[in-house]
């Protein structure tokens, strides 16, 4: 009698740690776009600071953020970026620019290398927006390239995108941040090379 009882208590001890379990957290990152290397660049001789990109309108963290409305906004419980979402831009356009041999040099704002340009950044939105079935992952950032040797502004943009997501979940959203991503790797690099 003991030991079914015994038995009983460790079957019904399992089944309740089973149901327990937390759900298991996924992690994304930021894919880096690949793109062209610059030929015959005028600021192939120059270096280049990338700061840490600011944000002034969204609450930026390692979280995803969602809105539902203009007025509902939450976070993903079972999901989030692997870094500081800041953190993953200011990478990803560090590599970008590398990658595209645009400038000698590309370093972040921890160096204290005197450099020749400064390239700042506001965050004004990025975000899983989904309103009824439509779903878009929302990306707006400000850059600005300022002259590091004057400190004087020599332009600045702001960057719009709205991606359509291939399903109404985190992943969905990942795969259209990237998609987003590789477009603005784009046009930034085509930007800072006008004049």
């Amino acid at each position: 009698m003991k030991k079914e009882i015994y038995i009983l208590i460790l079957g019904l001890l399992s089944v309740l740690l089973g149901c327990s379990k937390a759900p298991v957290l996924k992690v994304f990152t930021l894919e880096v776009s690949q793109v062209q290397t610059s030929k015959n660049s005028t600021l192939g001789k120059k270096t280049i600071k990338v700061t840490y990109p600011q944000s002034l309108r969204e609450n930026i963290s390692q979280k995803m953020n969602f809105s539902y409305s203009t007025y509902e906004r939450g976070t993903y419980q079972n999901s989030e970026w692997s870094n500081h979402v800041s953190k993953l831009l200011q990478v990803s356009i560090i590599e970008v620019l590398d990658d595209s041999r645009l400038f000698k040099a590309v370093f972040s704002d921890a160096t204290t290398v005197k450099v020749n340009y400064r390239l700042e950044s506001n965050i004004f939105a990025f975000e899983h927006r989904v309103r009824d079935q439509e779903s878009h992952a929302i990306i707006s950032i400000q850059f600005t390239l300022i002259d590091a040797d004057t400190g004087k502004l020599v332009k600045s943009k702001r960057f719009s995108y709205k991606e359509e997501t291939p399903s109404l979940d985190a992943e969905g959203y990942v795969i259209a941040t990237n998609r987003a991503l590789m477009q603005l790797s784009k046009e930034l690099l085509l930007w800072i090379k006008s004049n």
